[in-house]
C-alpha cells in the first residue's frame, strides 16, 4: 500500500507562499547556564543549510516528486540570489521577487540534546513580504497552496493573508494555513498579541487545513488542552486540523473525530528541523487523494518524516 500510495505524490502540485532565508545549525548541545556565560562550547557540526518554513516545505513537495512552486521575497544580495538558485537545483519553480531595498535574512538554530530547540532570527525580507510582492499566476494549475510562516509580515496579516487565500479559493485552490510559532509570544503586550491571533482566527473560514504542534495549536486557541483547541478551531471555520504530535505520532481532526497514527520508529536521529513541515506536506498532496483512509495517509506520512530523520531522505541542501 505504502509504495502505491506514494507514486501518488508524482501527479499532485503544491504552491507555497512564505519564508526563505540561511539557517546556520548546530549539533545538539548540552542545555545549561554554561551558554550565557563568556566562553566557548564546541558543538559537533555547524552547516548552512536553506531555511524559512515556507522554502523547506517547497524543496520536501519537490523531493517527493510533486510540483512545487515558492513566492515570497528575498534582498538583490549574493545571499539572496544563493538560496533561489539552491531552490532551481532541486526542482522547485521560484516566483520569489528580488527586492534590492532589503537584506535577506538568517537564522541560528541552537538544537538541544533534550529536544528543545531555539531560534535566533533576522528577517528582513520575510518581515516585509506584502500582497503586492506575489505574482498570482503561480495559483495557475496547481492543486494546493500553503500559507506558512504566518506570524513574520505585518503587511500580510493586516489584510494580505485574507487576500492571498480569497484568490486561492476564486482559482478553485484547496488552501492550507501553518499556525506555525508567533516570534511576539510570550514578549508582547497581551493586546497586541490577542489582535494578531484574532487576524488569523479571521482567516478559518477559508482554509481548508490548519496545521501545527499542539503546544502552538493551543496557545493560538487560549487553550487548556488539545480537545478544546480543535474545538474552537473547527467553530472558527477550519475544515481540518493536522497536528504534530511529536513522540506521539500525528493526527487528523475533522467533522469532530481524531484520528491518530503513532510515529514510525527512528533508529537513529540525524535531522530534527523540518520535520513538522515535512509530515504537513504529506498531508497536503494527499488532500485530494479521498480514495486513501486518513489513517493510511498519516502512516505514510510518519514513515516518510521517519526516514528523513535518520537521513534517508535528503530534502534539505547544505549550502
Amino acid at each position: 500500500m505504502d509504495s502505491v500510495v506514494e507514486a501518488v505524490f508524482r501527479h499532485t502540485s503544491l504552491c507555497v507562499v512564505g519564508s526563505l532565508c540561511r539557517d546556520v545549525k548546530t549539533a545538539p548541545l548540552a542545555a545549561g547556564n554554561h551558554l550565557f556565560q563568556d566562553g566557548e562550547t564546541p558543538a559537533g557540526f555547524i552547516v548552512e543549510t536553506i531555511g524559512g518554513g515556507g522554502a523547506i516545505s517547497a524543496m520536501a513537495a519537490a523531493g517527493l516528486g510533486a510540483e512545487a512552486r515558492l513566492a515570497g521575497k528575498i534582498g538583490g544580495d549574493p545571499l539572496g540570489a544563493r538560496l533561489e538558485q539552491a531552490l532551481l537545483d532541486r526542482g522547485v519553480k521560484s516566483f520569489v521577487r528580488r527586492d534590492p531595498s532589503v537584506r535577506t535574512g538568517s537564522t541560528v538554530v541552537l538544537s538541544f540534546t533534550n529536544g528543545g530547540r531555539h531560534f535566533l532570527s533576522s528577517q528582513p525580507n520575510n518581515s516585509s513580504l506584502a500582497f503586492d510582492d506575489l505574482d498570482l499566476s503561480m495559483l495557475a494549475g496547481t492543486g494546493h497552496l500553503l500559507r506558512a510562516d504566518i506570524w513574520f509580515s505585518e503587511p500580510m496579516l493586516a489584510s494580505g493573508n485574507a487576500r492571498l487565500l480569497q484568490a486561492a479559493r476564486d482559482h478553485g485552490v484547496a488552501t492550507s494555513l501553518d499556525l506555525n510559532w508567533d516570534p511576539l509570544w510570550g514578549s508582547a503586550d497581551t493586546g497586541r498579541s490577542a489582535a494578531r491571533k484574532e487576524a488569523v482566527r479571521r482567516l478559518l473560514p477559508l482554509v481548508n487545513l490548519v496545521h501545527g504542534n499542539i503546544r502552538e495549536l493551543n496557545l493560538f486557541a487560549d487553550s487548556p488542552d488539545l480537545a478544546t483547541t480543535l474545538d474552537r478551531l473547527a467553530a472558527w471555520g477550519a475544515e481540518a486540523v493536522v497536528v504534530h504530535m511529536g513522540a506521539e505520532g500525528a493526527g487528523y481532526y475533522s467533522d469532530g473525530q481524531l484520528t491518530v497514527a503513532p510515529c514510525a520508529p527512528v533508529r537513529r536521529c540525524v535531522n530534527t528541523t523540518g520535520t513538522g513541515d515535512l509530515l504537513s506536506v504529506c498531508m497536503m498532496l494527499l488532500h485530494a487523494q479521498t480514495q486513501i483512509p486518513i489513517l493510511e495517509k498519516l502512516r505514510l506520512a510518519n514513515r516518510i518524516v521517519a526516514e528523513f530523520m535518520e537521513g534517508k531522505r535528503d530534502f534539505l541542501p547544505v549550502l
